[in-house]
């Protein structure tokens, strides 16, 4: 799986989480919680949805290292050896 893929399948599950939200508004290298709305259920939410779509564990300690669609993308990346 490339970047593109990688991020397209976090918008969908963003998209699930916060429907008003478009691809086009954020800008990757900014922290979510900066751009939309997302409170502490909606970011746990966007965190399984991440884990179901990508079978990949993601501890909460690693949470905080998840801030940004550039960081997710990282992350899921190395989690998934892609």
């Amino acid at each position: 799986m490339d970047d593109g893929q990688i991020r397209k399948v976090i918008f969908d599950v963003l998209g699930s989480i916060a429907p008003e939200v478009t691809a086009s508004e954020i800008d990757a290298a900014v922290p979510l919680r900066d751009q939309i709305d997302l409170d502490s259920m909606d970011f746990l939410n966007f965190i399984i949805g991440l884990h179901q779509k990508f079978s990949v564990d993601i501890p909460e300690s690693d949470y905080a290292r998840l801030t940004s669609i550039d960081d997710i993308v990282r992350y899921l990346r190395r989690q998934t050896g892609t």
